[in-house]
């Protein structure tokens, strides 16, 4: 088995686990211990970003936004 064949089963292996736990995961991402988590994560990402490119910061706190919409439960 190739490092390819790895990669693809453990593709394969992480969709399964998925589609098995679908409800679970959902459950997860809008908790809100996700929500405190993706608050950090995403302000920190945000913050770094603007430090690289700060003319794009209001995209940045666009997308910051956005994807804070999709994790937690607020």
């Amino acid at each position: 088995m190739g490092l390819g064949d790895a990669i693809n089963d453990a593709v394969n292996k992480g969709k399964e686990f998925f589609e098995e736990n679908k409800d679970k995961v959902e459950e997860l991402l809008h908790s809100e211990q996700a929500e405190g988590i993706s608050d950090t994560v995403l302000g920190g990402a945000a913050d770094l970003a603007k430090k690289v490119a700060p003319g794009a910061a209001e995209q940045i706190d666009g997308v910051r936004d956005n994807l804070d919409k999709q994790v937690g439960n607020e």
